[in-house]
């Protein structure tokens, strides 16, 4: 992951439709680290094969910690988002069901996701002395100048 600065300003250019999925726990019981330190576990193992496996459709992902977790993440097409969720050879089949058994609906761990399906025309980005990061380490980045100097003209663009 290149952490170096890009100098001025820059906009993520898709160039192609992409989904933007969000997916994220909360820890509603600190105390029941039985519960809720599994489920943590299981993203890290999901990244690693997604990583090693780029046919699968996974481009990006950016995640932040704490009692609640974020994480975004993007891919080529929700039809390859969907066979990753249902294959049954890879690593969330297992960790689902592993979360159903251990936490089920016992209120002590949550887990959520929202998943949209995105057009380049519907995408506006703007990173000022930023490192490439979130859209911009998933789609081309290039200079803000021009038609993309404003918000307006990055938009449908």
């Amino acid at each position: 992951m290149s952490t170096a600065i890009l100098p001025g300003r820059h906009t993520a250019r898709p160039e192609r439709d992409f989904v933007l999925f969000l997916i994220g726990m909360r820890v509603n019981q600190l105390w029941r680290v039985d519960r809720w330190l599994p489920v943590a576990r299981a993203m890290p193992r999901m990244l690693q094969e997604l990583a090693a496996q780029p046919e699968r459709g996974y481009l990006h992902g950016e995640l932040w910690g704490g009692r609640t977790t974020v994480m975004l993440q993007y891919w080529r097409s929700l039809d390859e988002l969907l066979a990753y969720a249902k294959d049954r050879e890879a690593a969330h089949l297992p960790a689902w069901a592993d979360f159903n058994r251990r936490v089920g609906s016992s209120g002590t761990v949550g887990v959520w996701h929202e998943t949209y399906c995105v057009q380049p025309s519907q995408v506006e980005s703007i990173y000022v002395n930023m490192p490439p990061f979130a859209l911009g380490r998933a789609a081309p980045l290039l200079p803000a100048q021009g038609s993309l100097a404003h918000a307006r003209g990055r938009m449908g663009a």
